[in-house]
């Protein structure tokens, strides 16, 4: 095993398939303003003040030197509980009471899902994810005892000379049922619902084109995805973009206020949900910027080990297809980690 994790260590790999590593100690920032390079960790609720981490040292790297220094993970036994069906069956019924009402249009609540290892994970995490293959885009950040690190599908946006570029990721099914998943109306819906809205928040900052809808199959499971490109004003900062677009409507509630915003963060607290899950992850560096959704990943605490996912739900949702579809993201984030 790679000793490249046995000290703080951040780390995203970027479309182009180079990867920005930062060795610590970091220094933690409101701003990456003077830092060659600046590493974004941020909450999904924005409760850190200072989510710019400056590391030490900076190096970007192609992948296949990466993973040669992250070394081939061990086998990492874990002993599983599964998630209690009770308390998401309660957050559903609410959510489903608050779409029926108006409130909403879809929200995104999160099952999590724990383990104990017999030792420290976080380094065969992080080796394990570093040897996912793109379009699955590895990150982490590795501390002492705790950290998380994942594999994601989901851009959040490249910001690169006026050119930003962003996607929309949602509606899911295993590989086996692409045929159907192309035509199925739930699905479509909820992936209109984020596309339709992301386009409609990035219009007025530039030129806009939107792809057409494709399927991602990421070989376990497919998604739908929509990629959209924008002309934008050199003025525009990536702070001013993050917050802007995030939450992503596949992460965050439609239509997005301080009040649905409220309601969702509570429902992921009743939950369990890891703070980081689904928030922003990114680098600046190069004179770009990139950043990731935290999905598809794993966090852990000393041995403690724990697996979110989300479900979109709208209108058309139910309980148990809902819950199915939880359990299936975390099945395909379990295949990572070698014995299991």
């Amino acid at each position: 095993m790679s000793r490249l994790f046995d000290s703080p260590t951040a780390w995203l790999t970027r479309r182009d398939g180079t990867v920005v590593v930062g060795s610590g100690p970091f220094t933690a920032s409101d701003t990456f303003e003077g830092a060659d390079a600046a590493f974004y960790v941020q909450e999904f609720d924005w409760g850190d003040a200072k989510p710019w981490k400056i590391p030490a040292r900076v190096e970007c790297m192609e992948l296949a030197d990466f993973r040669r220094l992250a070394g081939h993970p061990q086998p990492l036994p874990c002993e599983w509980q599964a998630p209690d069906a009770a308390p998401f069956s309660e957050v559903f019924q609410e959510v489903m009471t608050a779409i029926r009402g108006g409130e909403f249009e879809k929200s995104v609540p999160v099952v999590t899902e724990s383990g104990v290892s017999p030792r420290a994970p976080g380094p065969t995490v992080a080796a394990a994810v570093a040897h996912q293959d793109l379009p699955l885009r590895s990150y982490g950040w590795v501390g002492a005892e705790s950290g998380f690190a994942g594999a994601t599908p989901e851009s959040l946006f490249t910001l690169d000379h006026g050119c930003l570029e962003t996607m929309a990721l949602a509606g899911t099914a295993r590989s086996e049922d692409r045929d159907v998943f192309a035509v199925d109306e739930k699905e479509i819906r909820e992936h209109e619902y984020v596309a339709q809205t992301l386009v409609s928040k990035l219009t007025n900052i530039g030129s806009l084109t939107r792809h057409p809808r494709e399927i991602l199959d990421l070989g376990s499971i497919v998604h739908f995805l929509s990629r959209i490109e924008v002309k934008v004003p050199d003025s525009l900062t990536p702070e001013s973009l993050l917050r802007q677009l995030h939450p992503t409507p596949a992460l965050g509630p439609l239509p997005r206020t301080d009040e649905t915003m409220a309601k969702l963060i509570d429902w992921r607290r009743r939950l369990g949900c890891p703070p980081h899950f689904g928030a922003p992850f990114g680098v600046a560096e190069g004179g770009r910027f990139d950043a990731v959704v935290a999905i598809r990943g794993v966090w852990w605490d000393g041995k403690h080990i724990r697996i979110p996912s989300g479900c979109g739900l709208i209108e058309a949702s139910r309980l148990v297809n809902e819950w199915r579809e939880l359990r299936l993201k975390r099945e395909s984030v379990k295949h990572f980690l070698p014995g299991n």
